[in-house]
């Protein structure tokens, strides 16, 4: 009999700075719904631990997250989509508009979903080989996790069109020169760097860093409900299928429009 696969978030305390990995290494820390869970769950005790001052969010094996996993998204009718995205939101709005900051630490691939959690953060810090793709239109579905509102926050509307429409990859270099990356360290230093900074505001007042933090979120929410919708709109149809199926498949799609 075969052992389950891990799927993961493992948790590691230094002082008031706490650090998520994602540990999906099967599938390169695809957002999985188990690993969703237990990163709101994760998140949601650490707002309520007064001990806690900031958050470093990582991936295992090289690979910060590969996005979300496409084996698992079998959603059959609209009510199923809703709750997809009700519970997925949940992270969202902790990491936006929560008390705490966090940093993000980006080593290898960050796509879609991972893109999504990534930009969901305060500040990225990425190696200096690192990869950004947004990739939703290639499986049929429009960009979520609040990307079509942190994204346009990061680096502006016209560019946002730009990485979300083509789903073309883009190096770190060029994530930073446009706003996407706030800063580039060498290879395998992505972690050490985001927990120094992590460490940096941990030492901060933290009530002025989550009014701010609120502050900045306006709007988000009315964006996760118009998301909320329409991505479910997106799961249910046959370009949705046809995406799936290719990328399970290894295939490129072959799109009809509905």
């Amino acid at each position: 009999m075969s052992e389950a696969p891990v799927m993961r978030v493992v948790q590691a305390r230094e002082g008031g700075v706490l650090t998520l990995t994602l540990d999906n290494p099967a599938r390169r820390n695809a957002l999985s719904v188990p690993l969703r869970e237990q990163l709101f769950e994760a998140l949601e005790a650490a707002q309520g631990d007064v001990s806690v001052r900031a958050v470093v969010v990582t991936g295992s094996g090289g690979t910060f997250c590969s996005g979300g996993d496409i084996s698992g998204m079998d959603v059959r009718d609209a009510e199923q989509g809703r709750e997809r995205m009700r519970r997925t939101h949940r992270i969202i709005r902790l990491m936006v508009g929560g008390r705490l900051p966090i940093v993000a630490a980006v080593e290898g691939w960050c796509v879609g979903a991972g893109l999504s959690v990534a930009c969901a953060s305060d500040t990225i810090v990425a190696s200096a080989e690192a990869r950004f793709m947004a990739g939703f239109n290639k499986v049929g579905l429009m960009a979520d996790l609040g990307l079509p509102f942190t994204l346009p926050a990061r680096i502006g509307v016209a560019r946002a069109r730009q990485v979300l429409f083509y789903a073309e990859p883009m190096n770190a270099a060029e994530a930073e020169r446009i706003g996407l990356v706030d800063r580039v360290v060498p290879k395998g230093t992505a972690l050490e760097a985001a927990q120094d900074i992590a460490r940096g505001l941990a030492a901060q007042a933290a009530l002025p860093i989550a009014l701010t933090k609120r502050m900045l979120a306006e709007g988000l929410d009315a964006a996760l409900e118009r998301e909320r919708d329409w991505q479910t709109m997106c799961f249910l149809s046959a370009d949705h299928a046809e995406g799936r199926d290719a990328f399970m498949a290894k295939r490129e799609p072959v799109f009809g429009g509905g």
